[in-house]
């Protein structure tokens, strides 16, 4: 154990080190590639080494549309609208049910049971028709005796037991929450589960859902698969934009196997403008956080899927190099991206238009280079090529999103 917290402090010091710098295109993407290949190597082995989020997860979670009005012919119908829409072609393979699945009490056994009025044919049943389809069923739980509805039983003291039950029943994820616990922190109780997943026999990507308390990024990637650095998004600009700078902060300490997660997706649910929404997922996209889909996908306007399924905003956020985005200067987002890209986000938040502008040695291009610069929104590549900086005209509340490739 030794050796691996001196890794670990290694690891964290170089990320640290490397944050002082500017974003550099080709030979430091290079060497932070190969650094976490390191470190999922030598580190990931410590607690968890299920092999899962080598990209953020894509799917969809019931709670911001649905809360706890749940029932199984609502699931099966969205694995259903994930398929028929050309959804989980994209990656959108998780389907998420959030809390009061269950009964409130677990049975004579002390297992957890699904809700019989809601969940007639079981939960095993229904992850049996979600597999059917290609995807993967995900349920929630928490770190304490009842989860945050009061509705039904958490896993304190039954880790074990319910790590085995969800196994069984071929459960893929694992969203778990923080509420009605002990009192202890939750880097004495998340661990717990982390070790019955790991005996259960079955790769079950575990979602650590304690609202940044204690500032999970720091000991997350020890513990779970992704963690969630913020309080709960509500369906509004100024939630979400706030969400997402403080999911920001802790951008160093995202990488392949272990994410920041600011909640799910509000876009479609109709509390946002269009060009809010685009803001959003552009946001999420480049944080490299979890894609998983909040709104009712049986009912998706067109307006609403020309954002969702915008595979080139995907690639940026399932890119392998897996480097989540930085403010580099005022309302300019960036990130390197495999193939020696990197990509820019220029955002205003503003009520009046704005003209933004991304400096080429604030992102670590060479400032004398050519560059060629693909509108990811529009799908085009423009035709001007550009040296030392790009400027666009932003709308309010609106952002631009580009793809930069050096030209040799």
């Amino acid at each position: 154990m030794e050796s691996t917290s001196l890794l670990f402090v290694a690891f964290i010091a170089f990320n640290i080190l490397s944050s002082l710098s500017p974003l550099i295109v080709s030979v430091s993407a290079s060497s932070k590639l190969k650094n976490y290949s390191y470190y999922e190597e030598h580190m990931r082995r410590n607690l968890l080494a299920n092999g899962l989020a080598t990209t953020p997860p894509m799917g969809w979670n019931s709670w911001n549309h649905f809360g706890c009005q749940i029932e199984e012919n609502v699931i099966r119908e969205t694995a259903d609208g994930l398929v028929s829409s050309g959804l989980s072609k994209l990656g959108y393979t998780y389907i998420n049910l959030d809390d009061c699945w269950a009964e409130l009490n677990r049975d004579d056994e002390g297992n957890l049971v699904g809700k019989k009025s809601t969940f007639p044919s079981g939960i095993k049943a229904l992850a049996d028709y979600v597999h059917s389809k290609g995807l993967k069923l995900g349920l929630y739980s928490d770190a304490g005796y009842f989860t945050c509805s009061n509705q039904m039983p958490g896993s304190l003291g039954h880790e074990e037991q319910d790590a085995k039950t969800f196994a069984s029943w071929g459960i893929d994820y694992l969203k778990y929450d923080d509420c009605d616990n002990d009192g202890s922190k939750p880097t004495t109780r998340y661990p717990v589960m982390t070790q019955a997943l790991m005996k259960a026999g079955r790769p079950i990507f575990f979602s650590l859902c304690e609202w940044g308390d204690m500032h999970p990024a720091l000991w997350g990637s020890q513990v779970g698969n992704s963690w969630r650095t913020t309080s709960d998004i509500s369906d509004s600009w100024d939630s979400m934009i706030t969400i997402a700078d403080m999911n920001e902060v802790y951008a160093d300490l995202a990488r392949p196997g272990g994410w920041n997660d600011p909640d799910m997706l509000e876009v479609g649910n109709g509390g946002m403008t269009k060009d809010e929404y685009i803001v959003h997922f552009s946001l999420w996209a480049i944080s490299k956080a979890p894609l998983l889909l909040g709104c009712d996908v049986r009912n998706v306007s067109q307006d609403i899927m020309d954002i969702i399924a915008n595979v080139e905003v995907i690639a940026v956020n399932q890119d392998p190099l897996g480097v989540q985005a930085k403010k580099v200067r005022n309302e300019v987002w960036a990130a390197p991206l495999s193939g020696y890209r990197v990509v820019i986000l220029l955002l205003n938040r503003k009520s009046n238009r704005a003209t933004i502008t991304a400096y080429w040695d604030d992102i670590g291009i060479p400032e004398n280079s050519f560059v060629e610069a693909r509108d990811i929104w529009e799908h085009k590549t423009l035709e001007k090529k550009f040296v030392a900086n790009l400027t666009a005209t932003v709308e309010p509340h609106a952002c631009k999103m580009y793809v930069l490739q050096p030209i040799p």
